[in-house]
């Protein structure tokens, strides 16, 4: 399969906003507005057992909110990464969060993340969310290739790589820490910006 090389000149990141019609992806950022405060959302899935244990938002100790958004903030500006609030577009409350970035821009290689909070789970926003992410990456940044790592153990993660259409490509034996300092087999997903979306 041969696909052809847009170049690096169009592979920034750069601040949008993806509508899933009952959540909005809105990039993070200290101007971000979220029902109940940016910092108490933050702290609240900080907090949040499944997101501590496959995606801390620190890995470092205890998360400082104004860290983390300047951080996304920065990203965004250099264009290295998105992140993006997942936001209910009923209430303005946080659901969660989805995440690009690159792993090799030069290549067009980039990698995509995401957790949610409890309450906004079983609503197939990971899914969905790592759908839009990832065609807005082909498409706007010219991604070719974006790749998708889970723990073997996290099932749920497993489950939203297969419906977002990321087929496995292979385990990665004891490739990182997700938290606690054991390294921990992962497995691989990825999607080419060949292969079709379907709607």
């Amino acid at each position: 399969m041969t696909i052809s090389d847009p170049g690096t000149a169009q592979r920034l990141f750069r601040p949008t906003v993806l509508d899933l019609g009952d959540a909005v992806l809105r990039p993070w950022g200290p101007g971000l507005d979220v029902a109940g405060g940016i910092v108490p959302a933050l702290l609240a899935a900080a907090a949040d057992p499944a997101v501590a244990r496959w995606n801390p938002l620190s890995a470092t100790g205890p998360v400082d909110p104004q860290a983390y958004l300047e951080r996304c903030e920065a990203s965004w500006a250099d264009g290295s990464a998105a992140s993006f609030a997942v936001i209910d577009a009923a209430d303005g409350s946080l659901c969660g969060n989805a995440y690009l970035g690159w792993s090799n821009r030069d290549d067009g290689v980039a990698m995509v993340g995401y957790w949610l909070l409890a309450a906004a789970r079983g609503r197939g926003l990971a899914t969905r969310a790592t759908t839009a992410v990832t065609r807005w990456a082909v498409e706007h940044a010219g991604a070719r290739r974006i790749e998708l790592y889970h723990a073997v153990g996290n099932e749920a993660s497993c489950r939203v790589a297969e419906r977002a259409a990321f087929p496995y490509e292979g385990t990665l034996r004891a490739s990182y820490t997700y938290g606690g300092g054991v390294y921990t087999d992962e497995h691989l997903h990825a999607r080419l910006a060949s292969d079709p979306f379907t709607d």
